[in-house]
């Protein structure tokens, strides 16, 4: 299943936002990210139709398995991206908007072996 950038986005703020609290609800996608209610109400629209969300009666998202599964690998992607640049010196707020557009683009391959060469130098 190919995902678009946006709906990564959408995913990896709820996976962050559940982490958080447990509880998320549509309201807090978009204010975590800054879009328009409208937006994330279009986007889960979306995710729900591919399967990659559920929402209960009470607004409440949760990922399902293959949600929670593309979520975690951008989440990863995030987290290590953001670590690698700023070690090699750029401030964190950069480094973390930089991490936010590359880990959507990204080859597998070239994440591995950024993993296996972060792991060597620590």
């Amino acid at each position: 299943m190919s995902v678009h950038e946006s709906g990564e986005m959408y995913l990896e703020a709820i996976l962050v936002l559940s982490k958080r609290s447990g509880f998320v609800r549509s309201i807090d996608v978009s204010e975590y990210l800054g879009y328009s209610k409208p937006s994330v109400s279009r986007a889960m629209g979306i995710l729900r139709k591919e399967n990659l969300i559920q929402m209960d009666k009470d607004g409440s998202l949760t990922l399902t398995a293959a949600g929670k599964e593309i979520a975690e690998k951008i989440f990863e992607r995030h987290t290590v991206l953001s670590q690698v640049l700023m070690q090699l010196g750029v401030d964190e707020k950069t480094a973390t908007a930089d991490a936010c557009r590359i880990e959507h683009v990204i080859s597998d391959e070239s994440f591995r072996a950024i993993q296996r060469h972060q792991s060597k130098t620590e």
